[in-house]
């Protein structure tokens, strides 16, 4: 086996980690980003005002985009262990 093949799964692997995270870290900084103009705009400096919002978000992000997530995942899986034969000749 040649360096590129090893790179080309890393890169694959980097590319479905930055697709399963991005839905819930889009909604988590957009809520963060206006729940703090708001604080801002408020002067309230509450920590518990932007935890619980953020935290509902990534709930809702999870129920919403949990089985695109978990399809990805267990594809990209599914697929690196059809390569381990690749890998032994």
């Amino acid at each position: 086996m040649d360096a590129d093949y090893f790179l080309s799964v890393a890169h694959e692997a980097l590319w479905v980690l930055a697709l399963a995270a991005a839905p819930i870290l889009i909604p988590a900084l957009l809520a963060g980003l206006i729940l703090g103009m708001i604080q801002a705009a408020t002067s309230i400096n509450e920590q518990t005002l932007s935890f619980v919002p953020k935290l509902i978000v990534v709930a809702i992000s999870l129920v919403i985009f949990g089985s695109m997530i978990m399809g990805l995942l267990t594809d990209f899986t599914t697929s690196i262990f059809e390569r381990i034969p690749d890998l032994v000749q």
